[in-house]
């Protein structure tokens, strides 16, 4: 009878209606890029912010020597040191940008437990076993060094400046050798392997520079 089978088409009509909606929005949820970005507890995003930190300081380093060296060799290293770091630090702030997280964030804490016996942050002095270490432990020069560095001058300051970024680069290949360890990201391992490579490159080429100097 044509009134008892017209609410029974409607009704299955809109259960076909709401299955296909419901589908439908799973499919966009699951589609949704950001699902898969790194949280702000990741080790993607600590490494971006910590390695931006380490990062920025190579660059003022470099910039003081190219002010205060007359070494031909030494500036022009500092200058490509700082390039590619200010470079690569905008990349890891583009990242964190497009994930939606904080350019700034805990120190150090995704690193917690790769590095057995580590320091955790200079104000909460030494941690136990499997504790963060600090940025201090990864190369970073002090605020009595960066003095020292900007008032020198000639063969010291080479010295200083070379001494310090030997350091400073063997600091930033733990961090990214740690994130290999930590971390999942394609893109951010990639970097990370690009940053071992490029500067234990660079450590040697230092050294070979620092052993020249009379």
């Amino acid at each position: 009878m044509p009134d008892s089978k017209t609410p029974r088409s409607l009704i299955i009509a809109m259960s076909v209606l709401l299955i296909a909606v419901g589908f439908g929005g799973w499919i966009l949820g699951t589609a949704n890029p950001r699902s898969n970005y790194p949280s702000d507890t990741s080790a993607e995003a600590g490494f971006s912010r910590d390695m931006q930190t380490h990062h920025q300081q190579a660059v003022q380093l470099s910039m003081i020597i190219r002010d205060n060296s007359t070494n031909t060799a030494v500036r022009s290293f500092a200058y490509d040191i700082a390039m590619t770091q200010q470079q690569q630090a905008g990349q890891m702030y583009a990242w964190l940008e497009l994930w939606g997280l904080a350019q700034t964030g805990e120190s150090m804490t995704w690193m917690a437990g790769l590095l057995p016996g580590d320091q955790t942050h200079a104000d909460h002095g030494a941690s136990p076993p499997g504790g963060a270490p600090s940025m201090s432990s990864m190369g970073m020069a002090t605020d009595a060094q960066i003095k020292a560095l900007t008032a020198a001058r000639g063969q010291s300051a080479d010295r200083q400046f070379l001494t310090l970024m030997i350091a400073h680069h063997k600091g930033g290949v733990e961090m990214a050798e740690a994130y290999l360890k930590h971390g999942n990201n394609p893109i951010v391992t990639v970097f990370a392997e690009k940053i071992i490579m490029t500067q234990t490159a660079e450590i040697t080429a230092l050294t070979q520079l620092l052993d020249q100097l009379d």
